[in-house]
This record gives structure tokens, C-alpha cells and sequence, in this order.
């Protein structure tokens, strides 16, 4: 078994959350799965290769916003006066006085990192769906296996009933409970078959070359143990960094903006040759904001930037809870699934025999019995939808402190 140890650091957070919790790590035991694996898988999925390629662009208009804003302008003239050719060749070049060019640089930084902050939550949630899917999966092959096993016994049941009725011993209303009890439990099990096939086809979708026999979910879950949350863990999340870095994309569109309202210079240099005689000549041109001075424009950027501030701590907010809520909901679903398999433990296995036993030896009436079986198939049940529930609050959680990638990297 492998033990990976996750230490927190700081002061542990307390003022979103009413409880906190001690992790002292991620224990995985061996299985089918493996983090090579399962990457190889999720990088191939549409949806990322898509997020990946939008990240390129960003990457590409970051580099793009790098280089100087204003290229050199080339103009030429040509005229003829009398028997002479008079012509001119000049270069213009802009000046970025107020070094706008700086400010862009610095808005296309943060741009990718918004995109690459969008690219990490995008594998981690594609991860998380590809985990749940297989998670579910197991539940419906564990339910559709159990289904199974009671359809057998209700054959076999309804086998010694028919021979007890014909030899006297059975009354027709017991035969016709046997029959009521198996013509249900086909309706179940035409469902749990459903259930299972559209959880095989999202696996499939999610993961390209899973196999059924191959590839499966850790028994035991991921492994938490324990959990304390790191105040680095909401802060350090891909989706509040991605909101940090759009309120500084706009803070830094709204510096632009306040800059544009001042005007660049234009220098200009020419030379040429006017009536038999040389000239050489200098331009310079500036744009006069009196008409529009671009104010609007900037004081709209502005308010942008304010309203990026406040999506951003928003988003901070909206973690912090959905943190404290994923933590709730792990604690009590382990907590209850621990309590069934106390409560349960090797009563699963002998139950159906010792019910059988005191059916055929007359201790149990043939309604009663079929009760028996019911109840003991229903708490199996749950005990398989307490494991499934454990196993997605346990993805849900690492997702929502952002460790997810860092737990499956565990995998054997």
C-alpha cells in the first residue's frame, strides 16, 4: 500500500467554515487504474484537446501583445513642375510616448494566466467526471450482480415451492407470493440493466480505451483519511486564480484605456528632390483629443474592473462554502458507511442462509421469508449506495479543494 503524506500549512481556516479537519494524507491501495493511464485518457477526450487549443491561442495573443504598438509608415510622392520631376520618400514612426505597450504586455501575462489556470480546472473536472463515471459504473455492476443472485434464489425458491404444492405441503397463496416476489423483482432488474448500460456508455464516452475487465475504480476509494483544508488550498484553486487574473486583465484594460486618452506623437523624416533642388524635410503630428477625448472609454473600463473585483471575490466566497459543504458531506457519508459495514458485517453472507434454513424447517412462513429476503436485499443495496455515495463525495471534495490531480497521481 502506498501512503502519501499531505501537510498543511498556515493557520488552518476557520472563518468560512464551522468545522476543520485533520488530514494526515491519501492512502491508496494497488488496483487496475493507474495515473498514466487515466491522463493518457482525459488528454484525448475532444473537450480538452478544444480547451487546450483555446489556451494556445491565448498564448499566441499574449506573445502578439509583446511587440511594439505603432510599425513605421513608408510615403513616397512623385510630381512633375515644368521640365522638372520633383518626388519625395519619407518614413513616419509613431512614438509610444506613454509606454502603453508595457501595460498590453502585462494584460496578455495575465491572460494566460486565466488560460492556463481554465486549461488546469478544465482536466481536473473532466478527471472528476471520468472518476464518477467509473464509480457509478461499479455501482450498477455491483447492483445488476446482487439483482442476479436474488433471481436465483427466487428460481430455486419457486422450484421447491411448485414440488411442495403438488406433494400437499404448500398452499396455492405461498406458489402465488413466490410468483408475485420474481415477476418484481424482473421489473428491478430490467431497470438495474438500464442503469448499468447508460453508466458503461458515459465511462466509454469519458475514456476511450477502458475495458470493463481492466481499469477499475480502488475498492476503498481514493484513500482520504483525513481532512484539515489549507487556507492555500481555496486560494491556490484554478478557478479563483482564473477570476484573479481576469480582474487584473481588466485592471490593466482600464490603465490602457486611461493611457489612450493621451496622444501619441508622430515623427516623420523625408527627403526628395523639388525643382533641380534637394530637400530634406522633418514632420511631426499629434492627435488633438478636443473633439473626443476618450474619457467614456476609459471610465467604462474602469467600472469593468470593479465589477472583475467583484466576481473575483465572489467566486472566492462560492468555494470557501462549496469546500465546507463537500467537507460535510464526505465526513457524514464515511461516517455511515462505516456504521453499515459494523452493523453488517458477516451478515451478508449467512443471512441468506439462515433464512433458507428457517423457511424449509417451518420456523418462517413462506410471506414472511419472502419479506426476509427483501429487506436483506434492500440493505444490501444500501450498503452499495453508501459506498457509491462516499466514493463521489470523496472525488467531489478533492475537486473542490483543487488536490484532485495531485490524489490520482497516486494510483497504481
Amino acid at each position: 500500500m502506498t501512503f502519501f503524506s499531505v501537510k498543511s500549512t498556515g493557520i488552518v481556516l476557520c472563518t468560512a467554515m464551522s468545522m476543520t479537519w485533520s488530514v494526515n494524507g491519501f492512502a491508496y491501495e494497488s488496483n487496475y487504474l493507474s495515473s498514466t493511464w487515466l491522463n493518457s485518457q482525459i488528454n484525448k477526450h475532444p473537450d480538452i484537446v478544444a480547451a487546450c487549443e483555446a489556451m494556445n491561442a491565448v498564448f499566441s495573443r499574449a506573445q502578439g501583445s509583446k511587440l511594439p504598438l505603432y510599425n513605421p509608415e513608408l510615403n513616397t510622392g512623385f510630381e512633375r513642375e515644368g521640365t522638372a520631376n520633383n518626388f519625395h520618400m519619407g518614413i513616419n514612426q509613431t512614438i509610444d510616448l506613454w509606454d502603453k505597450r508595457e501595460v498590453k504586455a502585462a494584460q496578455g501575462n495575465f491572460a494566460l494566466t486565466a488560460a492556463s489556470k481554465r486549461f488546469t480546472y478544465s482536466v481536473a473536472e473532466k478527471t472528476a467526471q471520468a472518476l464518477q463515471a467509473l464509480i457509478n459504473w461499479q455501482s450498477a455492476k455491483s447492483k445488476a450482480s446482487l439483482a442476479f443472485e436474488q433471481e436465483k434464489q427466487l428460481e430455486i425458491l419457486l422450484d421447491i415451492v411448485t414440488k411442495r404444492q403438488k406433494s400437499g405441503n404448500l398452499s396455492p397463496v405461498d406458489a402465488e407470493l413466490t410468483f408475485f416476489n420474481l415477476s418484481q423483482l424482473l421489473s428491478q432488474m430490467a431497470q438495474i440493466q438500464v442503469q448499468l448500460k447508460q453508466s458503461e456508455a458515459q465511462v466509454k464516452e469519458l475514456l476511450p480505451d477502458w475495458l470493463s475487465e481492466q481499469q477499475l475504480y480502488p475498492e476503498l476509494g481514493l484513500g482520504v483519511s483525513n481532512f484539515q483544508v489549507s487556507p492555500q488550498w481555496i486560494t491556490q484553486h484554478p478557478l479563483v486564480l482564473e477570476a484573479q487574473a481576469q480582474w487584473n486583465i481588466q485592471k490593466s484594460a482600464a490603465q490602457y484605456a486611461l493611457l489612450a486618452t493621451k496622444a501619441d506623437p508622430t515623427i516623420g523624416l523625408s527627403v526628395g528632390r523639388s525643382n533641380r533642388e534637394n530637400v530634406v524635410g522633418v514632420t511631426f503630428s499629434i492627435p488633438l483629443n478636443i473633439r473626443n477625448d476618450y474619457s467614456a472609454n476609459a471610465k467604462a473600463e474602469s467600472q469593468q474592473a470593479i465589477s472583475a473585483e467583484a466576481r473575483f471575490h465572489a467566486v472566492f466566497r462560492k468555494q470557501q462554502f462549496l469546500v465546507q459543504a463537500n467537507t460535510d458531506a464526505l465526513v457524514f457519508n464515511k461516517s455511515y458507511l462505516q456504521r453499515w459495514q459494523k452493523l453488517m458485517k458477516g451478515r451478508a453472507e449467512n443471512s441468506a442462509k439462515l433464512l433458507q434454513r428457517q423457511w424449509q424447517i417451518g420456523d418462517l412462513n413462506t410471506a414472511d421469508y419472502l419479506l426476509a429476503l427483501q429487506q436483506r436485499t434492500e440493505g444490501l443495496y444500501a450498503g452499495i449506495d453508501l459506498k457509491t455515495q462516499f466514493k463521489l463525495s470523496e472525488v467531489a471534495w478533492l475537486l473542490s479543494v483543487g488536490q484532485l490531480s495531485l490524489a490520482t497521481k497516486q494510483l497504481n
